[in-house]
């Protein structure tokens, strides 16, 4: 009997080593969220440097785009105009050439993160 009572206490380590929840822990990996794009972060300085002077006042004199709620407002028309190729009717921006797929994604990928301001 005192063996069998030996046996087990020296085996009960071995048995409890597999079972234990901290080494499952451990070789979890972090999974980072991704950075959500933001207008002030990321799209303001795209609008000021493609969209004005024409639509940023006072000397624009299209519809004005200078602002977070002008924006959001008018996504939709400025994702379909930015995506057009030049010669097309509405592309913006007008009489320049067309902006780089990679800005057109920040614009889409901000709409997509659900617009947000900051």
């Amino acid at each position: 009997m005192k063996k069998l009572c030996v046996l087990l206490l020296l085996a009960m380590p071995i048995v409890l080593e597999f079972c234990s929840s901290t080494k499952k822990a451990a070789n979890k990996v972090a999974v980072k969220e991704p950075v959500k794009l933001t207008y002030v972060s990321n799209v303001q300085s795209l609008m000021i440097a493609n969209c004005s002077p024409c639509h940023f006042p006072p000397k624009g004199n299209k519809k004005p785009l200078d602002n977070y709620a002008a924006a959001t407002h008018n996504i939709d028309s400025i994702l379909f105009r930015i995506q057009k190729n030049p010669g097309e009717k509405g592309f913006m921006p007008f009489k320049h050439t067309k902006l780089p797929d990679s800005t057109i994604m920040v614009f889409m990928q901000w709409k997509k993160d659900g617009l947000l301001e900051k």
